[in-house]
């Protein structure tokens, strides 16, 4: 532990964001707060955001007393003014290890779909400090090489350019609307572009960001409406694949529900693209519930799958996924599919304090490493109120720690690698994987 804890961050009922002269920074793992660990404390990420949660007071450590303590109130002046917890949204490429410490017993609402953090001020260093881990040092997604002044006149050429393509329509939609910086991509002619292809899905995730309950926290994007065709999906991916620096086309979007739904329009698209040109990766992102289909993809000519899991417990998995038609048991399937036809097969492994690094999880996850040998898991911060969640998972106490999480697995498996984005077939298997975490 450093020599000064960071200093307690609260804000006002406006929204001012303060730090307190005696209280300390806590984090909470799962549902228990804890006190940060040094090795885990890092200026928080440049781009990143502060948020303030509302009806929720901050939990901190009062090192006089040696305890926790529940700030309702802060003084100021001669009055008590009620004050609320601040959490940080990180830039990607970065894995949170603490949830914000707060009482969340006062929340009215769900809060919005983000990843919240634990987050302080670090008065030695001057700076906002994060309870957080680099996973990928992969700039391209850094927000700076998104400038909407330049990106209008993209859509509007490209628009021109293919009349009447609904699926381009879509992501023009995605980029000025959402501001996807995926779809931005497609238009800025670079890295990885989007093919969302399917309006349904057979799983009903808590967390889902397209479609969302009436009841619960509003989703971030609309759904794609239709079905584009492979030649709708060729037109926009082939120039792509042909003339992008480091060019990758993905299925499976945040604007649609699930391709593998759509596998034999997919395959049929694959297929022309893999015929017109050798250069670039398709990449296929999924639940993979339906573990033929995979097979058909591979035989397509697929590169690369990456399958989405909030954890390798079935039940878990189970309260999170709410999966109709398909088991648990098919997703393993899925995933032992593209690995044995020598696919680059990644996991989506969407993480939170006090469920990812659960002792039965990690067990899980070491056992689920061992089986299936996959390649890479890319650690991605589930976006979704922390309380809800763990709620929702039956939490009841903390994890072994993330950072200790990601040590175990590196030690065990060196090979393995880390990372938060999807990669080119030339960088699948890069020379040295020590740079692979931590960063």
């Amino acid at each position: 532990m450093s020599k000064r804890l960071p200093k307690l961050l609260y804000a006002d009922a406006k929204g001012t964001i303060y730090d307190h002269p005696d209280l300390c920074m806590a984090g909470m793992n799962g549902t228990e707060a804890v006190l940060p660990e040094e090795i885990e404390l890092i200026p928080l990420p440049e781009d990143s955001r502060l948020f303030t949660m509302p009806s929720m007071p901050p939990i901190a450590w009062d090192a006089a007393r040696k305890r926790f303590v529940t700030v309702e109130t802060v003084r100021e002046g001669r009055r008590d003014q009620r004050v609320q917890a601040v959490a940080a949204f990180m830039a990607p490429g970065y894995v949170r290890t603490l949830l914000p410490a707060c009482d969340y017993s006062g929340k009215q609402t769900h809060l919005p779909l983000w990843s919240y953090t634990a987050v302080g001020w670090d008065e030695e260093r001057d700076c906002f400090v994060v309870a957080a881990t680099r996973v990928d040092a992969n700039s391209n997604w850094n927000p700076a090489n998104y400038d909407d002044r330049t990106l209008d006149p993209l859509v509007r050429r490209m628009l021109k350019e293919m009349p009447g393509n609904r699926l381009l329509e879509q992501l023009a939609r995605c980029a000025v609307d959402y501001h996807c910086f995926a779809a931005k991509n497609l238009f800025y002619r670079r890295w990885e572009a989007p093919l969302p292809t399917s309006p349904v899905c057979n799983s009903a995730c808590l967390g889902c960001i397209s479609l969302q309950a009436a009841e619960c926290c509003p989703s971030n994007h609309e759904r794609i409406g239709f079905v584009p065709t492979p030649e709708e999906i060729c037109e926009i991916a082939l120039p792509h694949l042909q003339e992008a620096d480091q060019a990758i086309v993905s299925y499976g979007q945040g604007c649609e529900g699930d391709p593998i739904l759509q596998a034999d329009t997919i395959a049929e698209a694959t297929r022309r693209l893999k015929q017109a040109t050798a250069r670039g990766t398709v990449n296929f992102n999924s639940n993979g519930s339906l573990p033929d289909r995979i097979a058909m993809l591979c035989d397509a000519g697929m590169d690369s799958f990456r399958f989405s899991m909030n954890s390798v417990r079935e039940d878990t998995y189970n309260r999170y996924y709410r999966p109709k038609g398909y088991s648990f048991g098919d997703v393993l399937r899925s995933v032992r599919t593209a690995r044995e036809a020598g696919r680059f097969t990644m996991i989506n492994y969407l993480v939170s304090p006090g469920v990812s690094d659960a002792p039965e999880e990690v067990e899980a996850l070491l056992r689920f490493v061992a089986d299936t040998g996959v390649d890479m898991i890319q650690m991605r911060n589930l976006s979704i109120d922390p309380d809800y969640y763990n709620r929702a998972m039956a939490v009841n106490g903390k994890g072994i720690g993330m950072y200790r999480l990601l040590q175990r697995l590196k030690s065990e498996f060196p090979r393995l690698q880390f990372g938060y984005y999807n990669r080119t077939r030339e960088n699948f298997y890069p020379p040295d994987l020590e740079t692979g975490w931590p960063l």
